[in-house]
This record gives structure tokens, sequence and C-alpha cells, in this order.
């Protein structure tokens, strides 16, 4: 500041640039500088911005944390997590403490930013929607399952349409558009998503979908866009459906049977639950519900078959396995072993093809879940035969059942067979066949009967193991700590 004062000093006083500079010791560019300033007023003290090792995965970590948002506070990234991630998926050359800062730095700002949002009020025009899933128990032939339903909502008319699936696999989604199009006999013009994953996902600053939805939108004709994370005011139409319909349409707990029929009925109830005003408007919610059907795309001439091929190859069996780890087997024929095979999976339904003429090999029910499932198991007859019993004595289940179990079974009643088939469903559901079957063996040996607590010990023995000594022990010192003779 002295410098400075000297150059506006001299200059005030008649000195030329080229004086002050040989006055002062600086450069002609300096007076210059000071000379024409016309500010002085202190500014605040920045911190210079400093390149890290951490910069180019930055991004990374940001989708990370993203992704976190839609899970459990208890299953989210540490900072110590993060780092490992680093090291080992990406090489990272980096310490745990610059991890530590950067993840506090991220979260820090986004509390911030969401102490500071303001909430829009936003627009919707007539024939533009939003999709989410809700989760919901059902039960499905007797036996109580959390199913996820989609929900599709108009929010110029606050009308609603839902659908439920085992699922929400690409399939499940642009299976249950379909269904929605038909039912109104339209396409919404826009169509707002969550980060689903059957419809994609954001990666950074931009976002991924699958095949299958991007072919759905391309076929049907409609736009689509995704939330902000952590905004879900964006799309809170169909937040506020999604409870609603859980609580007035799956209120007590809905038998399902046929999930064809089920969704054609839900449609229905759906739509009868928009026979109100509007909460704002006034109008009935059914009637606004027209101008969104008149804004709509039309419906193409042919729908979108909506399945997801994949190649396979057959076990020396003849079966195909699908889904996460290969959990889930798929029956076929015995001459088509080790062979490659094209499998089309559907929402609920799985069809293997000849690659070669492109025939239909076989088509089974999909399977969901992390429990292992055969088709051609007999787990798979359980929950038949637990809901009615009378195709018990010509069953798979009573066949690959121990002479022992079977007769014993075979001496029940319908009631008690009923009940013992149950507590056999419920486990394979958690267990798979052959650990129930061990379960079911061990629970019998050990009480006599088969029930829900008697198995449950018996899978745990089965899973873990029995303990084995590599000497006999000798009780004795507890029957003298208890004083037995």
């Amino acid at each position: 500041m002295t410098d400075k004062n000297s150059i506006r000093l001299l200059w005030r006083q008649g000195d030329s640039v080229a004086e002050i500079a040989r006055k002062t010791g600086v450069s002609r560019d300096t007076v210059y500088k000071y000379r024409d300033m016309d500010d002085f007023s202190p500014e605040p003290p920045a911190r210079r911005a400093q390149g890290s090792k951490l910069d180019p995965y930055r991004p990374l970590i940001e989708s990370w944390l993203d992704d976190d948002m839609r899970s459990g506070r208890k299953q989210r990234h540490t900072a110590k997590r993060v780092h490992d991630r680093l090291v080992s998926e990406c090489g990272a050359d980096v310490s745990v403490s610059i991890v530590e800062r950067c993840v506090r730095e991220i979260r820090a700002r986004r509390s911030a930013e969401a102490a500071d949002a303001q909430y829009l009020d936003l627009v919707w025009g007539p024939g533009e929607a939003q999709a989410d899933f809700g989760e919901a128990d059902f039960y499905v032939r007797g036996m109580r399952t959390t199913l996820s339903f989609f929900v599709m909502t108009f929010p110029y008319s606050n009308v609603g349409l839902a659908q439920v699936f085992p699922g929400e696999t690409s399939e499940c989604v642009c299976q249950a558009l379909r269904n929605v199009f038909e039912h109104v006999g339209g396409v919404p013009t826009k169509i707002v998503f969550d980060n689903a994953t059957g419809v994609g996902r954001r990666v950074g600053g931009g976002v991924r979908t699958t095949e299958l939805f991007a072919a759905c939108s391309a076929h049907y004709g409609f736009r689509f866009r995704f939330c902000n994370p952590r905004s879900g005011n964006e799309k809170g139409s169909v937040e506020n459906k999604v409870g609603c319909v859980r609580r007035n349409l799956f209120v007590p707990v809905p038998q399902l049977w046929d999930a064809g029929a089920f969704n054609r009925r839900l449609l229905e109830r759906s739509l009868a639950m928009s026979d109100k005003p509007h909460w704002i408007k006034g109008e009935r919610e059914l009637d606004l519900f027209e101008a969104d059907r008149l804004a709509m795309l039309g419906l193409p001439a042919k729908p979108l078959d909506c399945v997801t091929y994949v190649s396979r190859t057959a076990d020396k069996k003849g079966k195909v396995s699908v889904g996460e780890r290969g959990r889930h087997l798929y029956s076929t024929h015995p001459s088509l072993s080790r062979r490659r095979l094209t499998v089309g999976l559907r929402a609920t339904t799985v069809s293997v093809y000849d690659p070669d003429s492109g025939e239909l090999v076989c088509e089974h029910p999909r399977a969901y879940g992390s429990a292992p499932t055969d088709t051609s198991d007999p787990a798979s007859q359980l929950a038949l035969l637990a809901w009615n019993a009378g195709g018990w004595e010509n069953s798979r289940v009573r066949e690959a059942l121990p002479d022992e179990l079977r007769e014993h079974m075979d001496s029940l009643d319908r009631a008690g067979l009923k009940a013992e088939l149950r507590v056999m469903r419920d486990q394979a559901a958690t267990s798979g066949w052959e650990a129930t079957l061990q379960a079911v063996r061990l629970a019998y040996e050990a009480t006599g009967r088969i029930d829900e607590a008697s198995v449950a010990v018996s899978a745990a023995r089965a899973a873990t193991g029995t303990v084995t000594y590599d000497e006999p022990v000798d009780l004795g010192v507890y029957d003298g700590f208890m004083g037995v003779a």
C-alpha cells in the first residue's frame, strides 16, 4: 500500500510516469495500473484454488453419494468405503484423509443447499405425466409377499393409475406403461421419472437409460426426463399418489391369484378414486382428465413387445440360469444341453427359443428374489398345494419326500396337511427346495412333526453345520457342579 500511495502522490505532484517509475523502482505498467485505479477498498481474503489428486474422481464420488440417497441411512458410503473403492476399482493413489475432506465438503455443501432450497409451484399442462414405484404387501396365492407397484399420475387432473409387478425391472416398467397407455387410449407427451433402476439413472451429469426403455420411448413417442437428485418435489404429484394408492387400494392386504386379472381391475379402481373434486381447481378430476386425454399422443398401430433377449448356455440337464448370479433355473429339454439358447425376459414370464429356427421351446413364470428357484423343483408346486391340497397324492412334492416324511404327511387330515405345506412353502421362499427338504427332515426326526419353529431351527442347523470335537467331551464336571451323583 505504501508504494501505491507514493505513486498516487507523485502523480498528483505532476511527475511523469517515467519519473515515478524511477523514483519508486517499479515498472511503468505498475505505475499506469495504480495511477488509473479508482477503488482501493479492501477485498475479502480468498483462498487460492489448488489442484488435488482427487479432482479427476470427484464426479464419481458425487455419483456414489447420489446413489446413497436411495438407500437406508445405515447402508450408505462412509469416507473410508469411498477411499477403498477408489483404490480397488480405479487404482487411485490418494490418502484416506484427503477423501474424508472431500466427502465432508460435498455433504456440507449439499446440506446448505437443502436448507436454502426454495420449492417452486410447478405448472403441469394437460397430457404430461409423472411415474414412480412404491411397495406394498400382498397375499400371493396365500403367501404374504412384498411386491412393487407402479403409479403414473397426470398432475393437471390429479388422476393416477397403478399396476402391480414382482419387480422394478425395465420389462416391468415398460409393461406397466403399455398397460396404462392402452387403458386410457393415448400416450402422455412427457413423463417425469425418478432414478428408477428399470428406466435409467444419472451417471455424473448425464442419464443412462436401459435399451428396452429407450425402445419403448421411441415406439410410443413420449419424451421423458429424470428428477434432479434429492428433488422429490419435482414429481410431488406421483409421490403423493403412491401413498394414496397404498392406503386406499391395498388395505387390507389384497389377495392376488391372477396378476393379469388383478391389474386390469386395478386400472378401473384407480380411475374410480378420481371421482371427486380437484383439491384446488374444484372441478371433478375425471372431467379434467378429458383434457389430459385430448392432449395425449395417439397409440401406435402395434403394441410394443416388452421383452429383453439374452443368450444363455443350457447346462448338462438342459436348464438355463437367469437372474442375479444365476439363481433362477428354467428347464428346457435334455436334448438342448450345452447349447446356446435365446431367452426372452418379460415382466412375468421367461421364454426360451431355439436360436437357429427361432421357435419357442418353452415358457415359464418368471421368478424374482434372492432365493434360488428351479422350475423342475417340487418347490414350484408348494404355493398351489398350500392353497388347495387336492392334488397332493400326485404332486412332485410328495414324490420327492423320503418315505417316513411321505407316510407322516399322508396320515394328516386336510387342515394339518395344508398347515405343514405352508411351513414348507414359506421356508422354500427363503432357502430353496434342497435346504427346505433337509430342514423338514431334521425337524421331523427331532420332534416328530413339521412346525414353523422346528423347521426354522433345523434350517439354521443345516446352514451352519453341527459342531464336532476331536476328542470325546466329558460332561461329568457339570454333574458334580449340579450335585448329580
